[in-house]
């Protein structure tokens, strides 16, 4: 179902822009003053009845770019399904407005600038994955809202988790106005009586104990009435590292030995706790090879900081489902199910009566937390769902999930969705390993794809990821545009090696490629043109690879430090 405006801006002139809802019962409007930027309620008596008017679905926010500020609008929804009764909407298109009327009080090199940060912020909008609900918080677990003060539940959702909304609202003026909803990574299925829903929150990252990649994945269930959520959590390891693309497969990890690792750490599990109570922290990168550093310092660190509250876990995904041994998975599901077991998970009956809460969540890594983390967080989520099931009386007494087979595709296929959701926001391709989540084998198809994707991340890896990293650091506000005090970051001049290396490298490539088709007089001089010319070549790839960072699509803009 595709649906029109609920709300509609005017914009009057030069002066003011009005966002008004098209409900009835709704008298306030928003007024948004295009020279001093301030924010305003007034009535629909004070819009002036000659303003050029347009429907929209919803406001986004305001950013401020070299030209000025901007208004963000939605323009197009589309609904995707209820969330316990209420609408939940995919924001389809969007629109960026200008607060002033021209731009030629910019240079040149402004208006280019200003050009390239709409270009990032329009990337941002269609990266195909904003949900919203006007009447629902999405924004926190259900154990969460359950569990509030009276005080948290008459807030508006703006004010409730002010975070989502820094980026673009001065929450001193819009904190108290309904017509900007959280917006939110969502994927949702529902099935016949009762719906499966899968709630995805990314999550900014900085140095204050916050992981890169930082993702809460709610599973919710509903049926007649009840209402039972599992939570889990994923996140990059939460200390100080690297792995800068420099044109290898796979660059190096660095662990930085200048910063106190130690304090970030215990800040990013304090707040954990503090969220979601006792932590399981399953570390699915490898325990050889340039990751095992990283695991080893994973777990000193655990050991070091000496919390009861976390236990950590170490499972060498690939070395344990190599040669397509997928169902060793089954071994790391039985070592941590008697904690799932203990953790349980949040149940609420038909009469609002809370019968369980989860007492922990599980928070799963590997090396970018997409690909071998979704297929452990799917088998989690399965387990959880089959305790479910049972207590809602969905299932009887030995019936299991893989017998409903309707339900089992569609369910394996949300959570293979989710993959894909949380891969193309990070990696910019589909997840790897989903024929496995999506049917429960792992095929050579699968094998395939994996290997057409993996060359794609390659490629986005080395030569679009900065500028893709810049447009996330404009969007959620790590890097502000100073529109009073303007110097370009955006021009990075290259030096000579960026040029002359990989000319001299194709040329002399080519040049070993004609000499093997056009031979010369004698076999020994054509061995000695081609020797010279694939030496020159094999040697100019070397220096590329060796100043391979020169080489890359690094970030521009100015970020704040951060968990890589």
């Amino acid at each position: 179902e595709t649906s029109g405006a609920y709300e509609r801006l005017i914009i009057t002139g030069r002066e003011k822009f009005y966002i008004e809802a098209c409900d009835d019962g709704s008298v306030d409007v928003l007024a948004i003053d295009r020279v001093s930027t301030e924010m305003t309620l007034t009535v629909r008596q004070d819009v002036p009845a000659s303003a050029e008017t347009r429907p929209i679905c919803g406001l986004m926010g305001t950013i401020r770019l070299v030209a000025g500020m901007y208004l963000v609008v939605i323009t197009k929804k589309r609904k995707v399904g209820d969330l316990l009764g209420h609408a939940v909407w995919k924001a389809l298109d969007f629109d960026v407005i200008s607060y002033k009327k021209t731009i030629l009080h910019l240079t040149d090199n402004q208006m280019q600038d200003n050009k390239t940060f709409l270009s990032m912020i329009n990337s941002m909008l269609h990266a195909d994955g904003f949900y919203f609900a006007t009447d629902y918080d999405l924004t926190h677990t259900l154990q969460r809202l359950a569990n509030t003060s009276p005080e948290f539940q008459e807030m508006s959702l703006l004010e409730r988790d002010p975070a989502v909304f820094d980026t673009y609202y001065p929450p001193e003026q819009c904190s108290r106005h309904s017509l900007a909803p959280p917006v939110r990574t969502s994927l949702t299925e529902f099935v016949n009586s009762f719906c499966v829903c899968l709630c995805v929150f990314v999550v900014g990252i900085d140095s204050e104990g916050h992981a890169a990649n930082y993702v809460e994945t709610e599973q919710i269930v509903q049926y007649n009435g009840a209402k039972a959520s599992f939570v889990q959590t994923r996140g990059s390891i939460p200390f100080y590292w690297s792995q800068r693309p420099n044109l290898r497969y796979k660059p190096k990890p660095q662990i930085s030995k200048t910063v106190n690792h130690l304090d970030g750490f215990q800040r990013h599990f304090d707040s954990q706790i503090i969220l979601y109570g006792r932590q399981v922290t399953l570390n699915l990168i490898n325990q050889k090879g340039s990751e095992k550093p990283l695991e080893l310092a994973f777990d000193n660190m655990v050991t070091n900081l000496g919390n009861s509250l976390i236990k950590y876990i170490a499972f060498d995904f690939h070395k344990e489902c190599s040669h397509m041994r997928w169902h060793r998975l089954q071994i790391l599901l039985d070592m941590v199910a008697e904690m799932q077991d203990d953790f349980g998970y949040f149940l609420v009956d038909a009469d609002g009566k809370v019968l369980l809460n989860q007492e922990g969540t599980f928070r799963s890594n590997c090396m970018d937390c997409l690909d071998r983390t979704n297929v452990i967080q799917s088998l989690l989520a399965r387990r959880s769902l089959q305790s479910q099931l049972q207590r809602m009386g969905v299932l009887h007494i030995g019936q299991r999930i893989e017998e409903q087979t309707d339900f089992e595709k569609m369910y394996k296929n949300a959570w293979a969705d989710n993959a894909d959701a949380c891969a193309k926001q990070y990696a910019g391709t589909g997840a790897l390993k989903t024929d496995f989540t999506r049917t429960g084998k792992r095929t050579h198809w699968g094998l395939l794809m994996d290997g057409w994707n993996s060359m794609i991340r390659y490629y986005k890896n080395n030569f679009s990821d900065g500028f893709r990293q810049d447009s996330i650091d404009l969007f959620l506000g790590n890097y502000a545009v100073d529109e009073a005090d303007w110097t370009t970051p955006l021009r990075d001049p290259k030096d000579w090696k960026f040029l002359t290396l990989p000319i001299i490298m194709v040329v002399a490539f080519s040049m070993c490629i004609i000499c093997l088709l056009m031979a010369g007089d004698t076999w020994a001089e054509t061995l000695a043109y081609v020797l010279f010319w694939g030496t020159a070549s094999a040697v100019t790839g070397g220096l590329i690879l060796f100043y391979g960072r020169d080489f890359v699509d690094a970030p521009k803009l100015v970020q704040k430090e951060k968990l890589d």
